[in-house]
């Protein structure tokens, strides 16, 4: 499942990515009905699609490698997103070791943050199959 349209901003240290939440979004259907919000955990994962293209854009070999979400820290949830919303993330790098990076991530929307959390991602081999 993508949850990332467009990515705005890429820099060496820092990311820019953009989603638009509509109404037609299937985890709408299920989910408050009455009272459509994007679920924490789907916002959460849209900070680390955008921090995973961060970290495989410095990769020469990224066709073989993944990007894999090893922790989430101090997730806040500061206002509920819904559908006409554009969720802007940025993550910005903390930390790198070779396979590892931390990162700060936010996502606002019209320039107020809705959600923050760190998070840690891992790069690994993709197995052949």
């Amino acid at each position: 499942m993508l949850l990332v349209d467009a990515i705005l901003e890429l820099e060496e240290e820092r990311i820019v990515g953009i989603k638009n939440v509509t109404v037609n979004e299937p985890f709408f259907e299920g989910h408050f009905p009455d009272f459509p919000v994007m679920p924490g955990v789907l916002i959460v994962e849209a900070m680390a699609q955008v921090a995973g293209v961060l970290v495989l854009s410095h990769i020469p070999d990224r066709k073989n490698k993944l990007v894999l979400l090893a922790s989430v820290e101090e997730a806040k949830f500061r206002r509920p997103v819904v559908p006409g919303n554009q969720l802007r993330i940025e993550m910005k790098v903390t930390r790198r070791k070779a396979t590892v990076a931390k990162m700060q991530g936010t996502a606002t929307v019209d320039g107020v943050v809705v959600a923050e959390a760190i998070l840690m991602c891992k790069l690994q081999d993709r197995e052949p199959r």
